[in-house]
């Protein structure tokens, strides 16, 4: 049995499963999408974020919660010459 799958069954909700970029990953709830980009190191004004096949404007990053389930793309953009 998972960790997740034993707190879940404790009555504990305070992580959830989702896809990032195509591999499972478990978070503790109530992240928004700005602060998962942040968890990850990535500056928010160079990352398009897509949550279950929807692009997010980045006005709504702070707001949209990652729940369970859901499908996240994140695309960082980096400069060169």
């Amino acid at each position: 049995m998972s960790t997740f799958e034993a707190s879940y069954m404790n009555g504990a909700e305070d992580t959830v499963r989702i896809q990032l970029n195509g591999t499972p990953r478990e978070l503790d709830s109530g992240l928004s999408v700005q602060e998962l980009i942040s968890s990850l190191g990535l500056r928010p004004e160079l990352v398009v974020a897509e949550v279950n096949r929807e692009i997010l404007p980045r006005g709504e990053y702070t707001h949209r919660p990652v729940t369970e389930g859901d499908v996240v793309e994140l695309v960082h953009f980096v400069g060169g010459g």
